[in-house]
């Protein structure tokens, strides 16, 4: 497979964080260049190719090294070991309520949260109106987002980052957002994104949520993959494995 038919690719990626007993420990440890007290082994030794159109489930429980790979995925934090390669603009959606400036309104954190995307003025221009129809919102657009509940403003992150027309997209649980009817709206929108040919990265525990929406799974374990195939057989081994252990 070519490089350009890559969305995503993980080579060889180990993620080591340093543990420490408290915030003076770890300042010292910095100064004085000493080896950590502890160190966690995140991830260990994680290969993946997610190729472009492709839609991918990821399954684990807490502690597997979901979210670190997300992290790895969307540019927050880096290898210890190992190279990460994402082609392409990334939407993630997964947490809807943070990244907003709280004294600016909703219309203007549209702006704000956009540009940080690395969507142009001009393009988030075209998408305004979109974003508040779906977001739902009413007079509250145009006041602080600071005045905003958790459900609001998980409901303008949506709104964004759903309708920025992404390459990659990674949903790590966020179509939980709101009520019935609003979370029924927000399937229906993932789905007319992966119907442009988007690459869909899913984090979920939801077996039936993962097969409605992807054709592969991949199932973590203390930092690294113990299964990748098609989404049902998938499915089938990460249920074994939660009644297992």
């Amino acid at each position: 497979m070519s490089e350009k038919e890559i969305a995503i690719q993980l080579k060889n990626v180990s993620k080591k964080f340093a543990l420490f007993k408290s915030e003076n420990a770890r300042l010292k440890a910095m100064l004085l260049r000493k080896k950590p007290e502890k160190e966690k082994i995140a991830l260990n030794n994680v290969s993946l190719e997610i190729p472009r159109g492709e839609s991918v489930a990821l399954f684990g429980r807490n502690g597997a090294g979901k979210s670190t790979l997300l992290k790895m995925i969307t540019g927050v934090i880096y290898p210890t070991v190992g190279y990460v390669r994402v082609n392409g603009r990334v939407s993630a959606l997964l947490e809807l309520s943070a990244g907003f400036d709280p004294e600016l309104t909703g219309r203007e954190n549209i702006y704000f949260r956009g540009q940080i995307m690395g969507v142009s003025k001009a393009e988030i221009r075209e998408l305004e109106g979109e974003i508040i129809d779906f977001a739902e919102l009413g007079d509250y657009m145009d006041q602080p987002v600071r005045t905003y509940s958790s459900g609001m403003r998980a409901r303008l992150g949506f709104a964004i980052n759903a309708s920025i027309r992404p390459d990659i997209l990674i949903v790590d649980e966020a179509l939980s957002v709101g009520d019935k009817i609003f979370r029924k709206k927000c399937n229906a929108k993932v789905r007319e994104v992966l119907n442009n040919g988007t690459t869909f990265l899913f984090v979920t525990h939801s077996l039936a949520s993962a097969k409605s929406f992807c054709k592969r799974g991949v199932v973590m374990r203390h930092g690294q993959i113990v299964y990748d195939g098609d989404i049902d057989s998938a499915a089938d081994f990460y249920d074994r494995m939660r009644i297992e252990s």
